[in-house]
């Protein structure tokens, strides 16, 4: 049996001491992180950009199937995810928790195994956050910073009529990891005997669990010279998204069904839990990928990105929003995505 110490044997000072004592500093907009009144930054003449994100039990994340080390890491990578979308680089992050007493030291030094893997791997520092008790589970609120060039933020309002919509990665695995999640946790519950039937779903089950925030593509495209006209992240699903970057620039858009990227095991997930996968990539979210508009002129830049997919083009009607599907019908994007209330 594992030695399991409660959080009680520390306090809050020592588990504030515990996590110090773990965080390495990386950036040298770092001034002082965690161990005073507040973290100290320098911006150093750049245009500094803020996000929060909260994720609950029982909302967000289920215990019974998401690994502690990755939902730490998903906290991270969600909030660097906007700091993307922005066309920034991020800096420093803040985690603050509510926990119950279920909880022991090792669970939260699991967590945030995560949450310094994720800080290492997107280069960002934690510097501070917040500890609480907690009567309705575990409760995660994640803060990071980051910085960007002022001519170089990319903002939702700024698409052009005629600029071409493209894509990162692929769509709907997040939401289909999730539904086999799912699935297996009722086959779980009702018979306890039974083992977990996740190898063929490997793929799509990480996308949910451990996603990542596609930085990767926002040094592509500065490598390229390109930046985007409009960005924003796929939380919510393609069809909020588009809907989004539509209404605030006073655009409409045409997308093509047959350019959605859909992975061929997200094709065969969604085929054998009796869902559409283009449904699942329009409405499902959790991808974290980017969606972007760029100028025409820039398509040449960007057609050798190998993970960056162009699925249709900005238009001067903004009451008209509407995917072509292959059979060339036009059909009318309305939908919400993930609606939190």
């Amino acid at each position: 049996m594992e030695n399991r110490t409660e959080l009680s044997a520390l306090g809050e000072f020592g588990l504030i001491r515990r996590i110090q004592e773990n965080t390495n500093l990386k950036n040298a907009e770092t001034i002082k992180g965690i161990g005073d009144d507040a973290a100290v930054l320098s911006t150093a003449g750049q245009e500094l950009l803020i996000s929060t994100d909260l994720l609950i039990e029982g909302i967000h994340f289920d215990l019974s199937y998401a690994p502690l080390r990755h939902l730490g890491y998903k906290a991270i990578a969600v909030n660097v995810s906007d700091i993307a979308a922005m066309n920034g680089i991020p800096k420093q992050v803040t985690v603050s928790l509510g926990l119950s007493n279920r909880f022991s030291v090792e669970a939260i030094d699991e967590l945030y195994e995560g949450i310094q893997v994720a800080c290492e791997n997107y280069k960002v520092d934690l510097v501070g956050g917040d500890t609480s008790a907690s009567r309705s589970g575990l409760v995660i609120s994640v803060t990071v910073t980051g910085l960007a060039a002022k001519d170089e933020i990319v903002y939702r309002n700024t698409a052009k009529p005629n600029d071409i919509i493209c894509v990162t990665g692929d769509l709907g695995a997040a939401f289909m990891g999730l539904q086999a999640l799912e699935r297996e946790k009722q086959v779980y519950l009702a018979n306890p005997d039974m083992k977990p039937e996740l190898e063929e779903k490997d793929y799509v089950v990480l996308r949910q669990l451990k996603p990542e925030a596609r930085m990767d593509m926002i040094h592509e495209l500065k490598e390229a010279g390109v930046i985007p006209t409009s960005m924003i992240d796929i939380s919510d699903g393609l069809a909020s998204e588009i809907l989004h970057l539509c209404r605030q620039s006073g655009t409409g858009a045409n997308l093509f069904e047959d350019k959605i990227p859909i992975d061929d095991q997200t094709y065969l997930v969604a085929t054998e839990l009796n869902f559409s996968p283009l449904t699942a990539a329009l409405n499902g979210g959790e991808d974290y990928e980017l969606l972007f508009t760029i100028r025409q002129d820039d398509y040449e830049k960007i057609k050798h990105i190998t993970d960056i997919t162009t699925i249709g083009y900005m238009t001067a009607d903004p009451a008209t929003v509407q995917m072509v599907m292959k059979s060339g019908t036009a059909v009318a994007v309305t939908s919400p995505g993930f609606e939190h209330f």
